[in-house]
Parts: C-alpha cells; structure tokens; sequence
C-alpha cells in the first residue's frame, strides 16, 4: 500500500520556476511539497543548462584573458594550457554546491521534497513513483506544474551522445571538440 501525504499546494519540478514558488509558499504558511525525477534539486537550469554553461563559460573567459590580455598589461605568459578535466570538475563543483543551497532553503522553509516522477490522478490527487518502484500517494489543496524544459531532437536526426549531441551533452565533453554546429537559438545553444 503506498504512503499517502497531504499538502496545501504541491509543486511539480524544482527548477527556478518550481523551487522558488515552492519556498515563498512556504513563507506565506502554506504546508508545500516539491516533487523532483532528478536526484538532485534545481531542475534543467541548474543541472544541465544556464549554471553549468556559465561556469564554463567564465572559465573560457580566465583563458582567453590569460591567452591575450595579459600582455597587454606588460604580463607575458607562455602559451596558456586548457585542462578540461579541472574545468568540468570546477563546473560539477558549483552546480552541487548550489543544489545544496536549494536543498539548504527547503529544509530552513519547512519545504519537503519528493524526489520520484508525479502523475496526477486527478482533481488535488499525484501519484508519485520513486526509482526504487515504491509509491507515494499525495492530496494537495493546490498543484502547480513547473516541469521546465529539456532538449529535443529533431525528428531525422537524433541525439546519439558522439557527433550528435544535446545541450546537456555538450556541457560534459571529455574532449574540446575541433568544430562544433550548433542548431537552435535558445540561450544555451547561443552560449555553446
């Protein structure tokens, strides 16, 4: 028999849009759950998408500056050399020190959170089905579904992780690729 719990509102997807509305609800004296499929909070943004590209993205910006700025300044420095390996380390490094500091305001705002996939059932009734197969039963006043985005492959040519590769792929390369296309303008394709 599964778990049954009940909530005033309960958010679906713990992304910027989800966390965020889930803690001021809180605030406001509302009983509030966050339901996350991820094993860790802060949904696409943050574990994915624009922090993961942002860290990198400052980390090619010390390169660049190191590379060719410095001499401008009168600092000469021999040919600078990119390891990847620490800078992936650095990226995976700030996305769980800020998935903590989401973690850290659900605890301090009395949020719970649910990590499993959420089904509605119907009006104030989710299923939710952890990776473990053992299911939760949750009647909520409120549901607010917040359930973000996530990379789409186009039809005649999908994601398959080498040469073809979504934006979250792409944050993770084990390797500096020598030529890199990017297909669709959304801010993350755009930092790529």
């Amino acid at each position: 028999m599964a778990e049954e719990k009940q909530f005033d509102l309960t958010v679906i997807g713990s992304g910027p849009g989800g966390y965020v509305a889930s803690i001021r609800a809180a605030q406001l004296g509302l009983k509030v759950a966050c339901i996350e499929k991820a094993p860790s909070l802060g949904g696409t943004c943050l574990r994915v998408g624009c922090i993961p590209s942002k860290a990198l993205l400052e980390s090619s910006a010390h390169f660049m500056f190191a590379g060719k700025q410095l001499a401008q300044h009168g600092v000469v420095v021999e040919r600078p050399k990119l390891d990847l390996n620490r800078m992936m380390k650095r990226k995976q490094q700030t996305v769980n020190m800020l998935g903590k500091g989401v973690e850290t305001l659900f605890k301090k705002n009395k949020v719970e959170s649910i990590c499993g996939t959420a089904r509605i059932l119907g009006s104030g009734s989710l299923e939710v089905e952890s990776a473990d197969n053992t299911s939760t039963l949750v009647h909520s006043k409120h549901i607010l579904i917040a359930t973000g985005s996530q990379p789409v492959s186009l039809p005649s040519v999908p994601f398959d992780g080498e040469r073809i590769v979504s934006s979250a792929e792409a944050l993770s390369f084990e390797n500096v690729p020598e030529h890199l296309v990017v297909i669709g303008g959304g801010y993350i394709g755009l930092e790529l």
